[in-house]
């Protein structure tokens, strides 16, 4: 018997309102089972982040280049509009720090739905009655864990790059806030060095992550 269009929509409506009470009291089983119902598995929100935060990292690595280029562009700048140039460095630390902060929420996630995924995938094996099925999904879960442990690696590696810019940067919009002047511009311009360094290993890092995920995201493509 199909269901009328009135019971799909109800079944809808409720889902979507325990989609709400989720994500309001943060229980994540709860989540995965409610997008399930919606025909959405794990693998396929694993997938989801795995985008977003490779998405993410692409966006970090254009506000870092864009920000270390506002903090270089401070040097030759006349003392007559430093204060105009030090809301600009403030800007760009802030910019930096949100889209570290996106960065490290998408990794989060990632790990989330990673554990929940796995952890179903070993219980289901005991459900086989199949050997062979199930000596071939656990060789597939093993080799999904091994690509996951690679991904994940890299993503923490780009992650714990931005630390030392942020700090950097901050170091700098902290001096510059109380010593507008061409000798606190000098003391930047000496530092803009490192910083350079630490940005371009971080962009380095970022790319390293982004192909990662690339990667892991088309082996999931073909394995469907």
């Amino acid at each position: 018997m199909t269901p009328s269009i009135n019971s799909v929509r109800r079944s809808y409506a409720a889902v979507l309102v325990l989609l709400a009470l989720v994500l309001v009291g943060g229980c994540s089983s709860m989540y995965y089972d409610a997008m399930e119902q919606l025909g959405f598995e794990k693998r396929d929100i694993l997938v989801d982040r795995v985008e977003e935060a490779r998405d993410a990292q692409g966006e970090a690595q254009e506000t870092f280049r864009s920000s270390l280029e506002r903090f270089q562009s401070v040097v030759n700048t006349p003392d007559t509009d430093l204060k105009a140039k030090y809301e600009e460095i403030r800007d760009a630390y802030e910019d930096s720090e949100a889209v570290a902060a996106d960065v490290r929420d998408r990794i989060d996630a990632v790990e989330d739905v990673s554990g929940a995924l796995f952890e179903e995938w070993e219980d289901e094996l005991d459900r086989y009655e199949s050997a062979s099925l199930r000596r071939s999904s656990e060789r597939q879960l093993q080799e999904t864990q091994q690509r996951y442990a690679q991904l994940i690696d890299r993503m923490h590696q780009a992650e714990s790059r931005m630390d030392p810019v942020l700090e950097a940067f901050e170091d700098q919009v902290l001096f510059l806030k109380h010593n507008l002047n061409a000798q606190a511009i000098g003391s930047l311009e000496s530092e803009l060095g490192r910083i350079q360094q630490d940005v371009d290993a971080l962009i380095q890092n970022m790319e390293a992550a982004i192909a990662e995920s690339q990667s892991f995201i088309d082996s999931f493509q073909t394995a469907q």
